[in-house]
């Protein structure tokens, strides 16, 4: 199957979906618990739920493969992501829950981890990177937006219910300031949900190391709660009618991330 799919836009917004994908080859599925075969933590119907991001001219990208056979939004040197914090790795060897992946004595050996990087990690990247280029040499600048979703209540990661709406910017720094409030504005106007700018989910790696506003790259995370579009207990069930009642939200984030210009 293709690692990736990718449609380029008619606008400035690149929109990367890197943990939709639920494919895991067959080498690494033998070496995997039951558990890792079930793919939980993935950011479920995420590419159904944003059916909406080529008519706006959005160019998407999204990985078909697994976090669980690495995942891209880690640097590729393992570097933590919250450093002091409960994290999960370049190629996860826990669940969110904190259960193991991997069979006794089967977890990635070091020299793994690098294949896995060159064949799945890189090709991703690089197709960030070259839209990135393309759009800012198309129209001056490029709108980063990597989409992301996770379960309301992870004790593993933060206490309690988590916001439905979890912008993050790196605090500010991965984007333009007057984007950044923009955006939060779209989000805050739908008043039946709970929004948080730059709380426990700031932007993962691929906001941080692309969004550079002085280089013309404005990079934004948003992290969704999966309560807002699907049942998350006992099973990931779809739900058309909260799908529904949020698409507006998110499809108004969208439309201000492509009508922004900047200064």
């Amino acid at each position: 199957m293709d690692l990736l799919k990718f449609k380029l836009g008619t606008s400035p917004l690149l929109m990367s979906i890197p943990h939709v994908g639920q494919y895991i080859p067959d080498a690494i599925v033998g070496n995997l618990m039951p558990v890792g075969t079930n793919v939980g933590d993935t950011d479920w119907y995420l590419d159904r739920l944003y059916d909406f991001a080529d008519e706006l001219g959005a160019s998407v990208l999204k990985a078909n493969y697994s976090r669980y056979v690495i995942d891209l939004n880690r640097a590729p040197d393992g570097k933590p992501l919250y450093p002091g914090s409960n994290n999960t790795e370049l190629v996860p060897t826990s669940t969110f829950n904190e259960e193991l992946l991997y069979k006794s004595g089967r977890n990635p050996t070091s020299d793994e981890i690098l294949t896995r990087r060159e064949a799945y990690w890189v090709p991703y990247h690089k197709c960030i990177l070259d839209t990135i280029n393309e759009l800012r040499d198309r129209f001056g600048y490029c709108v980063l937006f990597d989409c992301h979703s996770i379960k309301s209540i992870l004790p593993r990661f933060f206490e309690g219910k988590l916001s439905d709406f979890n912008l993050g910017t790196a605090e500010g720094e991965s984007c333009d300031i007057e984007l950044e409030n923009l955006l939060a504005g779209a989000l805050s106007k739908y008043s039946n949900y709970s929004l948080a700018v730059n709380g426990r989910f700031k932007g993962g790696y691929i906001t941080r190391q692309y969004g550079n506003p002085r280089e013309g790259v404005h990079a934004f995370q948003l992290e969704l709660s999966t309560s807002t579009y699907m049942d998350e207990e006992p099973v990931f069930k779809w739900r058309e009618d909260l799908a529904d009642l949020v698409r507006p939200s998110l499809k108004h984030l969208m439309q201000v991330a492509i009508s922004w210009t900047p200064k």
